[in-house]
């Protein structure tokens, strides 16, 4: 049997873990917290630091094939353990390339793909010099996750909002839509891609809320973003999941906005809605199966479910019950214990070949169901 590692233990990690149950392959996952969702679904646990050098060496020895669920883990460890033998998916030169938003951002640049016009700044000074930028989006090289590292400065006076080490300063697209774009490239080159989804974000907390797919869009938008996803994917020179986020603007000029190298919150839906999900891709790509089929069973709605405000500690769901009793709604908690506001606690995903469904369940499912916390803060 394959033995298989996973650098990460959240629920990106969790939810690969119910995938491999259909496959033969001895997992294994490392992670610092022993009480990480992935934990108990994998074969081997191991406690270790992503992030440290010695520990992703250690881990990575004899094992067939490695991958990730969370950029921030060491490149230089996974470039010497593909230089043992160890296959690496993604490979440590594209994620070191896509792990720095200043490399990403001039690799689009590179490769003619279109992206926000963009300055490379060194600290917080550089903004003085940029006025004309603004309004812009400035986002940290590294470090920044989940809506984080990431600052939208209006007008000089907003300036001290930014930060004070290496980033990019992105000109700001007049967004119509967000869409996410995920392509598969199996370790032999072929290519697929999934439906487009069409992204729509909580504004406060600069996470997902909801997406629909497919994504509402004009043939020619369609047949531009795919393209330049697969640009993307292909360039990156590495198999693997990328979901490559993009912008539409108001006159249907398609910008690409950032990729993630990995299975991504903008392919949850896809366990239920399509006949392969981005989980069982990901697999048949690390142990080199055939690629699945990314066709939609049927049109779908995905709702993150976050940690309710004002509420943090030892986590439990209020209204499963009633949320259970929707047929075409299918919910995932990802077993975390403990719960803050605005944490990624779970999500939901509705099926139904009626746009004005998927909305009306999405907006019951998204008043019913809360995760609190036990305390009150």
């Amino acid at each position: 049997m394959i033995k298989a590692g996973i650098l990460g233990g959240g629920q990106l990690g969790r939810m690969l873990l119910q995938e491999a149950a259909n496959y033969p392959v001895i997992t294994h996952v490392m992670e610092n917290d022993v009480e990480c969702p992935a934990a108990r679904l994998c074969h081997h646990f191991v406690k270790g630091d992503i992030t440290r050098y010695e520990d992703v060496v250690k881990f990575g020895e004899g094992l067939d094939v490695l991958t990730i669920e969370i950029e921030n883990v060491n490149v230089e460890a996974l470039f010497a353990l593909e230089e043992k033998g160890v296959t690496i998916i993604p490979r440590p030169a594209a994620l070191q390339t896509i792990k720095n938003k200043i490399l990403q951002k001039e690799f689009y640049q590179q490769h003619e793909i279109p992206t926000a016009p963009f300055k490379v700044l060194s600290n917080r000074n550089d903004l003085q010099a940029n006025h004309d930028m603004l309004p812009a989006v400035h986002k940290l090289a590294t470090g920044g996750y989940d809506g984080k590292g990431v600052q939208i400065i209006r007008n000089a006076q907003e300036i001290a909002l930014g930060f004070d080490a290496p980033a990019v300063l992105e000109k700001m697209i007049p967004i119509a839509k967000e869409i996410a774009i995920t392509v598969a490239v199996a370790q032999g080159g072929q290519t697929t891609v999934y439906p487009p989804v069409e992204m729509v974000f909580d504004p406060s907390l600069n996470l997902l809320d909801f997406q629909l797919c497919p994504a509402s869009l004009p043939e020619k938008v369609l047949w531009k973003a795919e393209a330049m996803a697969i640009s993307v994917a292909r360039n990156l020179g590495s198999a693997g999941l990328f979901a490559v986020e993009m912008f539409v603007d108001h006159d249907n000029n398609v910008w690409v906005n950032e990729t993630a190298p990995r299975v991504h919150n903008s392919g949850h839906h896809t366990i239920e809605a399509h006949y392969s999900s981005q989980f069982d891709m990901l697999w048949r790509i690390m142990l080199n199966y055939p690629l699945g089929n990314t066709a939609m069973i049927m049109p779908s709605i995905m709702i993150n479910i976050l940690g309710a405000n004002g509420y943090a500690g030892e986590a439990r769901a209020e209204g499963l019950e009633e949320v259970l009793t929707i047929p075409n709604a299918f919910v995932h908690l990802y077993g975390k214990r403990e719960t803050k506001p605005g944490r990624k606690m779970g999500h939901a995903t509705v099926i139904s070949h009626e746009r004005q469904e998927l909305i009306h369940q999405a907006n019951r499912i998204r008043t019913t169901l809360s995760i609190k916390g036990s305390k009150a803060i």
